[in-house]
């Protein structure tokens, strides 16, 4: 992983990353791959815009590029493409929108989950990118971009599965590779019918893609059989069937292990939600050095009948997020005040040691396999649901009313922060801190920024609004509107001031990659 680097207002609000992750470009890999369709059909217009870029992870670059999601426009927004840099010699082009990321349709899905899969891609990053202009024209139509994802695939094209097998006595690992003639570095799978590897989700005729984390497309099958004997009772594979390998290889698109579904993975990350107690969460929080030399955050010392125990949180366990948040490039104190500013819920990923060594001696992340099946959208409804318990008395006083609220920055800041969608008002409240300044004076997450110190801010940048709160110093002055009742007010009346419609197109989450 490259370093994470963060700018954050004095105000302890508002984060805004760069992610540094180092890649390069294959010219045997990675050039953008327009398909071309001869077909009539209504969505063959729209496939010629589409573009498959592929970047790989090499040191000394970056990915020359920047997502965004922007205010009165749809989709995952490629912007500020380097001259030169990565993204730009992939076939990026500014003002591209993203529909895939590693073969995964991300349309419907939130920023945060976005480049949360792109961190996770590891050494190569595959992108399916539409033409903005043909973009904006398909919405405008009512096209189905996800369909329009999947027909550029084509037919027949299934993900990868990434198999572990564990050695029975019967049929020891029940599998054997033999070499495609005429295709160097090509292997197909053969089985013992009922044995281990079949159990474990490998089919007849699958091609090797992968094994413990080396590719096999370089290797011959001297080496190949070497590596076998090495894998002692288990071994963790990358297979696919071969008609979706051909597929792939005429797109002139990697099979990665991001792409792939998991079977009898021995281990999986999972979510805790703990929610708080008269004594805290009843855990702490440990950074400790193993003897390979690494750093780890490790949960220690869980208190009887505590809410970690009640959320079967076990000690030793390594914390790999905060609130969905990596906490890899994270300094013990700025876990700790994630944790505290969290309020009274807080949400922990987590893995095992052995889990951890498991992914480590792969190099995959932890967080790919993940056992908490809920999805990004799941989250953000129960923290609307949670948001709607909180300002029912609100919403029967009249939701439509804006409310002023004033603050005096404490010891972790004002206790909130801010946040921007593009697929509802502009800046909004969110995390807010039990018992800090914000929660005092009123707020509610959710709630609408109208203004900040006197000033309009519906309109405005994400940044701009953080520099106004910055200059109020230790003090600040919000007027606020609940968040149903700002739909409802935009629904049905003019706006409280007038904003531009460029205006509006500004406001947007930034994520610099």
């Amino acid at each position: 992983m490259g370093k994470r680097h963060k700018m954050s207002s004095s105000a302890g609000l508002v984060e805004i990353t760069w992610w540094t992750d180092k890649f390069t470009f294959n010219p045997k890999e990675g050039i953008d791959n327009p398909v071309m369709v001869t077909t009539e059909d209504a969505d063959s217009v729209w496939t010629l815009g589409l573009r498959l870029c592929v970047l790989k992870k090499e040191e000394g670059e970056s990915y020359g590029f920047r997502l965004r999601v922007e205010m009165g426009r749809q989709g995952h927004i490629i912007r500020n493409i380097v001259s030169g840099g990565v993204g730009g010699r992939s076939g990026l082009q500014d003002g591209d929108r993203l529909l895939e990321v590693n073969n995964c349709y991300v349309g419907d899905v939130t920023h945060a989950e976005v480049t949360r899969k792109m961190r996770q891609s590891g050494q190569q990053l595959c992108l399916l990118v539409l033409d903005g202009e043909q973009y904006e024209q398909a919405v405008s139509r009512g096209q189905d971009l996800r369909g329009l994802a999947r027909a550029h695939k084509g037919e027949g094209r299934k993900p990868p599965r990434l198999c572990h097998i564990t050695k029975d006595r019967a049929s020891g690992l029940g599998i054997n590779f033999t070499p495609v003639k005429g295709e160097k570095g090509c292997f197909s799978v053969s089985l013992v019918p009922g044995g281990a590897a079949e159990k474990a989700g490998v089919c007849k005729g699958d091609r090797l893609v992968w094994m413990n984390g080396a590719t096999v497309c370089d290797l011959t099958h001297s080496a190949l059989s070497r590596m076998m004997k090495k894998c002692g009772d288990h071994i963790t594979i990358l297979v696919i069937d071969g008609e979706s390998e051909k597929n792939y290889t005429q797109q002139r698109m990697p099979i990665l292990p991001t792409m792939a579904v998991p079977h009898d993975l021995p281990y999986r990350a999972r979510t805790l939600h703990l929610v708080s107690g008269p004594e805290g969460f009843g855990f702490l929080l440990r950074q400790e050095k193993v003897p390979s030399g690494r750093t780890f955050h490790v949960l220690r010392r869980l208190n009887i009948d505590s809410a970690a125990e009640r959320a079967g949180m076990q000690d030793g366990e390594r914390l790999l997020e905060v609130n969905g948040e990596s906490v890899e490039s994270l300094t013990h104190e700025e876990i700790v005040d994630r944790v505290r500013l969290s309020g009274q819920q807080v949400s922990l990923t987590t893995i095992t040691f052995q889990g951890q060594e498991f992914y480590t001696q792969l190099g995959l992340s932890p967080l790919l396999f993940s056992e908490d099946g809920a999805d990004e959208r799941e989250k953000e409804s129960s923290v609307s649901a949670s948001a709607a318990e909180q300002s029912t008395q609100k919403e029967a006083d009249g939701s439509c009313k804006t409310r002023h609220c004033s603050l005096q920055k404490g010891p972790l800041g004002f206790g909130f922060n801010l946040d921007c969608s593009s697929q509802g008002p502009g800046t909004f409240v969110s995390q807010l801190a039990f018992g800090g300044p914000g929660q005092s004076a009123g707020l509610l997450d959710g709630d609408v920024v109208m203004e900040v110190n006197g000033q309009n801010v519906e309109g405005k940048h994400l940044e701009d609004v953080m520099m106004l709160v910055e200059k109020g110093g230790h003090f600040l002055s919000l007027q606020v509107m609940e968040k149903t009742g700002y739909n409802k007010l935009k629904q049905t009346e003019t706006p409280t001031r007038d904003v531009s419609d460029s205006e509006q197109e500004d406001k947007y989450e930034i994520s610099s990659l």
